[in-house]
């Protein structure tokens, strides 16, 4: 066997055993049981900090799911939600209908449900839940940092934000968001006047804006759109801002 072959399966067996962490979980939001996929750090000594995850979109498909892991092997429990019951597309219509018929309540209180179920497991830090989400998951992670006061940190990718004094108040976690210029549905504009609310409210608050980006520049599956160089560096962000208030002593 040459060396590259054996390489490459080393890399294989890498790969299965973190997927090996994965498992599909239910837990109860009202009267109706939701399903995700929770990735927990290998070898993890102690409680991990936790991380809800939110879908784009398209629903909870395999792009989402190896973000949970990527943030598993980060150290953090990871909480993959299903905002649709189980549906995905690849159809931006579909994907478009999916969304629309996304009751926003329900919607949220699937995710202070998600994150509940993360306080009673017993290898996860109950005071350090973050929450991330990218597009429509990006939205959602806003309004679940509104909707819950003592998450630790929240991550919005190109999601829709709000900019009332009277909406914004109530979060009071750490706020990232990350965006792209040339996005037509969040312009620069939006994103400078939700970061100079923020400020004005005392909160903490950081954003970013690539030049070169528009809509979903994180995802490969984006082909146009799609930008290798501000994601890696969206992805350092990422890893130092959730590191700084989840994994602080």
């Amino acid at each position: 066997m040459s060396s590259r072959v054996a390489i490459f399966f080393v890399l294989l067996a890498a790969v299965a055993a973190s997927a090996s962490e994965s498992r599909t979980v239910t837990y109860q939001s009202g009267d109706e049981t939701v399903s995700g996929v929770l990735y927990m750090p290998e070898h993890a000594k102690g409680r991990a900090p936790a991380i809800v995850v939110i879908h784009e979109w398209w629903g909870l498909n395999d792009w989402t799911k190896d973000q949970a892991a990527k943030l598993a092997r980060q150290g953090y429990a990871a909480l993959a939600v299903d905002l649709y019951r189980g549906k995905t597309t690849a159809d931006p219509e579909v994907a478009h209908e999916l969304m629309r018929g996304l009751p926003e309540d329900r919607a949220r209180r699937d995710l202070l449900a998600a994150v509940k179920f993360l306080k009673v497991q017993k290898n996860v830090r109950g005071d350090r839940i973050a929450v991330i989400g990218w597009c429509m998951g990006g939205g959602y992670a806003e309004s679940l940092a509104i909707a819950d006061p003592d998450l630790a940190a929240a991550v919005i990718n190109y999601g829709h934000l709000s900019t009332e004094k009277e909406t914004l108040e109530q979060i009071h976690a750490p706020v990232l968001g990350l965006f792209g210029a040339l996005d037509r549905g969040i312009p620069p504009e939006s994103v400078q006047k939700f970061e100079s609310t923020m400020k004005g409210l005392g909160k903490s608050v950081e954003t970013h804006i690539y030049a070169d980006a528009g809509h979903g520049f994180q995802n490969p599956a984006n082909k146009s759109a799609y930008r290798p160089e501000d994601t890696e560096d969206a992805w350092k962000r990422i890893t130092a801002f959730l590191a700084a208030h989840l994994k602080k002593k």
